[in-house]
């Protein structure tokens, strides 16, 4: 069985108020997106790493390489208009079929158990998503603005990796392009699949804000 990871990083950051794209920022003194790939490559299933970035950063993802002694392999690809576009950028480099796991470059505290599950269970059933359940209220907001109460128990909040048969992932992502396509479950789900959940790990947080660096670099603080 062959095991491949894309990582997705062709995002710009905006929210984070840095002329440096949140994948490149410095977590615990190196670039948020080698811990992320750091993870993949350390599990037992040794993926084939492609990374997914804008054209326009290549050269700078190169010179970061050198400059942090990054030696794990991996192939690039070009990020798209939406994170659906870099998503089928990088499945064209999957050669063969096999387990394909999708990541945000901006998770770079993913566990490698939870990673290592995500493969298995989706070799078994043929797909696996890792969420969590919200510990917050939620309530839904009506067309009049008005709110109603949601039963939280019936909802996870989706992370990734997100892991799919690699050929059943490139058939769904043939089809055009929906703006409901949030993540790749929301894809596989319109092609008609069946979409199995684990339990993801609260560390798991996508960097998205300033604040978030300084959860980020409190959770490895803990871990060590």
């Amino acid at each position: 069985m062959n095991y491949y990871a894309i990582i997705v990083a062709g995002g710009t950051g905006n929210r984070m108020n840095n002329s440096i794209p949140k994948q490149f920022l410095l977590l615990d003194g190196h670039p948020i997106i080698m811990h992320a790939i750091e993870v993949f490559h350390n599990c037992k299933y040794k993926p084939n790493i492609i990374v997914v970035l804008a054209q326009e950063m290549h050269g700078f993802w190169r010179e970061l390489c050198a400059k942090y002694n990054f030696q794990i392999p991996y192939i690039l690809a070009d990020s798209g208009r939406q994170r659906f576009h870099s998503v089928q950028s990088g499945l064209k480099l999957i050669d063969g079929d096999g387990i394909v796991a999708i990541h945000d470059a901006a998770r770079p505290l993913v566990s490698s158990i939870v990673v290592e599950n995500a493969y298995r269970v989706a070799s078994e059933k043929g797909n696996c998503v890792v969420g969590l359940s919200p510990v917050d209220s939620v309530r839904s907001i009506n067309e009049d603005g008005s709110s109603s109460a949601v039963n939280r128990d019936s909802l996870m909040l989706i992370q990734t990796p997100q892991t799919f048969v690699a050929s059943e992932l490139m058939e769904a992502y043939k089809m055009d392009y929906q703006v409901g396509f949030t993540d790749d479950a929301s894809v596989m789900e319109s092609f008609g699949t069946r979409i199995n959940i684990i339990e993801g790990n609260r560390e798991n947080i996508k960097i998205t804000f300033p604040e978030d660096i300084a959860i980020a670099n409190l959770f490895i603080k803990k871990r060590s």
